[in-house]
């Protein structure tokens, strides 16, 4: 009997003993020994596997749906990978209907929107995966911008995603005159699921969540708020709604069901690998456009596509933007081929400030460009003039060997202002008008006035004293127009006390 207990005893002390050095995915969570390293402890902490915490939960009938058995083989294409990451429940409803109607009749339109998302769809799926978000959220580009990087909304959303000027600041998306980060392939789509995880996280819900990335998260809120006092539903399907938030939903659930089942509606999807499309390239000096595709070996166009910040610049500036995209082989063809680059400077083209406001022909003027070029380059319309501090790209001068400063390539920007001829007028000025009360009454500066009738800030004019004033062509005509009307009811005063002439009577 004691041999037998001795025996058990020993048997649970040895258990013991290889629990304490277990080396499966257990161990990796208790404290590691004290003669690890910090780079093993780094690793273990690397290969850490997820376990969630809290209660368990049943899952429901679309996690069932949509987490089923893992596929042991890769997906051969961006779609079939798309279709196994699905995780948004399905949307059932006539608006869903109709819109698979519309996009199906329209084949070709379906062709060009998935042929352009051949660059993309790899790196926006491998963000969500990396985010652990429903994979059909790809697709909401196809909705957006019909993945079209340079897309611009009436209501000046821009990109891929189409941000709002205010909403891209807020997610850090850079907008100044050399660049604008609403396009850029890769700070657009962080900026677009920083968004829509911070969406979903104060609604709880992923249609919610879409509307209000729409529609804004104040909106939808004010709509649930509404809902909630009436004791009405507070789904999306449930809220008083614009007509395009309506649809914006409905369209989604279009464009995912065509990409599960193609064949169903007449479709024909490209083949898209399931491989990276591109590669980061760092820049260390500015660079033109046109010497980057030559050495890269692939057209402006195709450049632009990857590269869709710049707009049409024609230059990078390295201090601004200091990775560019490339085609996955055609990175190291140019990397190769600018080490070999024997062609003098990389830029052919800098930044100028403009010391005052002027009109762009003055500016061209001076930095030895045509007015045409000026504008075209710099994207500036016609009748306006460019205001002092603007940064213009102009041509590089010769003995300039030094690249745009950071401050100037992250935060340059081009101001103008409409451009108005002003003409010379004299006014004459009323009982107690002074210099300011003239710059106030006409929209000039004080100073203006005081200098055009060589007089001090603080002069006071007198009554019926003509003082000369620089106005607007409108301003002035308005001027003109009191002046006629006063002279116009002088005279209908004067003719009013005329009396008339009695006619004699005839025999």
């Amino acid at each position: 009997m004691k041999f037998f207990k001795l025996a058990c005893l020993s048997g649970l002390l040895w258990l013991t003993g290889c629990a304490s050095f277990t080396t499966g995915p257990d161990a990796i969570h208790g404290p590691a020994p004290a003669s690890a390293t910090s780079g093993q402890r780094a690793t273990d902490a690397a290969y850490s596997p997820l376990i969630p915490s809290g209660q368990l939960q049943p899952i429901t009938a679309a996690q069932a749906a949509s987490r089923a058995v893992t596929e042991l083989a890769a997906p051969t294409d961006i779609w079939e990978r798309i279709r196994r990451g699905y995780g948004m429940p399905n949307l059932e409803s006539e608006l869903v209907r109709d819109r698979e109607q519309w996009y199906s009749s329209r084949p070709d339109y379906i062709l060009r929107m998935t042929e352009r998302s051949n660059k993309y769809l790899f790196h926006i799926v491998e963000e969500l995966e990396r985010r652990n978000m429903p994979s059909e959220l790809a697709l909401l580009p196809f909705i957006e911008s019909a993945f079209n990087p340079q897309a611009v909304s009436s209501a000046k959303a821009a990109g891929m995603w189409q941000f709002m000027p205010a909403t891209g600041k807020h997610f850090d998306l850079k907008q100044n005159a050399f660049r604008d980060d609403r396009r850029d392939v890769l700070a657009s789509t962080r900026a677009a699921l920083d968004y829509l995880q911070k969406l979903y996280g104060m609604f709880g819900d992923w249609d919610l969540a879409l509307a209000a990335y729409n529609w804004g998260e104040g909106s939808v809120g004010r709509a649930i708020a509404k809902n909630k006092r009436a004791g009405l539903g507070l789904a999306y399907t449930d809220l008083t709604m614009p007509a395009e938030t309506r649809l914006y939903v409905p369209k989604l659930q279009a464009v995912k069901n065509i990409v599960s089942n193609p064949q169903a509606f007449n479709t024909r999807l490209p083949l898209i690998g399931n491989h990276p499309y591109f590669q980061t390239v760092d820049i260390k000096h500015d660079i033109d456009v046109a010497l980057v595709a030559k050495l890269a070996e692939v057209t402006v166009e195709d450049f632009k596509a990857l590269n869709p910040s710049g707009g049409s610049r024609p230059v990078i500036l390295a201090a601004g933007t200091p990775q560019i995209l490339l085609p996955w082989d055609n990175a190291i063809i140019f990397q190769n081929n600018l080490k070999d680059f024997n062609g003098g400077r990389l830029a052919s083209w800098t930044v100028w400030r403009a010391p005052s406001t002027m009109n762009p022909a003055e500016a061209a003027k001076r930095v030895g460009m045509t007015e045409a070029d000026m504008r075209s380059i710099n994207k500036i319309p016609p009748r306006v003039v460019i205001r002092a501090g603007s940064s213009l790209l102009v041509p590089r001068p010769t003995q300039l060997d030094a690249d745009v400063a950071v401050h100037v390539a992250d935060n340059g920007q081009l101001t103008l202002a409409p451009d108005v001829i002003l003409k010379r007028t004299l006014i004459k000025a009323r009982k107690k008008d002074s210099v300011a009360r003239m710059a106030s009454r006409y929209r000039v500066s004080a100073a203006s006035v005081a200098e055009w009738n060589n007089v001090s800030a603080a002069a006071v004019f007198k009554a019926g004293q003509k003082v000369v004033m620089f106005l607007p062509v409108r301003a002035k005509t308005l001027v003109q127009r009191k002046t006629a009307g006063k002279r116009m009811s002088a005279s209908k005063q004067a003719r009013s006390k005329v009396k008339p002439t009695r006619l004699a009577k005839q025999p």
